[in-house]
């Protein structure tokens, strides 16, 4: 195992999670709301792609921390992870860009694929809303050197972190060819 890199300090780690969580849940809420008006000189749908993108890569990510984690690679494990929420905090970034300097697009689909669609949405976006603080408690064990508690975490956060990335890029890809500008 690993020597953890922070004493446990439970009660400011809850602070600390809980507070980020709300904040970024907030900031989605409110800036998917506000639009500025400005010429980007390039189209502001590349950050949409930006974040498919990223989404690919946690993807592949989180499939990684798994055979690392499984293999008993833990260091290996520990780098892939950090980098995985790295990932997720520049996705975060290129999300927000993306809604603030776009309108809302409507999905042009008809019939099945429409359905297909809103079932992928409607499960994608709740799941995102709560994955945040799973991903933060999970790494928060990890990082104080609770690997039984880190493991029990991980059995809800994994599953929904990849969900949340895998749909993020079947989301992206059935609605980008309905991008206008």
């Amino acid at each position: 195992m690993l020597t953890p890199l922070f004493k446990k300090n439970d009660s400011k780690a809850k602070a600390i999670i809980y507070s980020v969580s709300i904040i970024v849940f907030a900031a989605v809420v409110i800036l998917n709301k506000v639009k500025l008006e400005i010429d980007l000189t390039f189209s502001p749908h590349v950050f949409a792609t930006v974040s498919a993108m990223i989404n690919s890569l946690v993807a592949l990510l989180l499939v990684a921390g798994l055979f690392t984690a499984k293999q008993k690679k833990y260091e290996a494990h520990k780098k892939i992870m950090m980098l995985a929420i790295i990932l997720s905090v520049l996705f975060l970034l290129s999300y927000i860009a993306h809604h603030l300097f776009t309108a809302e697009t409507k999905f042009g689909g008809e019939g099945t694929i429409k359905t297909i669609y809103y079932i992928i949405l409607f499960t994608h976006i709740p799941l995102a809303g709560i994955i945040l603080p799973f991903i933060l408690f999970t790494a928060y064990r990890a990082l104080i050197g609770e690997y039984d508690q880190h493991k029990k975490l991980t059995r809800i956060t994994w599953p929904i972190w990849f969900y949340v990335a895998v749909t993020g890029v079947i989301v992206y890809l059935m609605i980008s060819p309905y991008y206008v500008g």
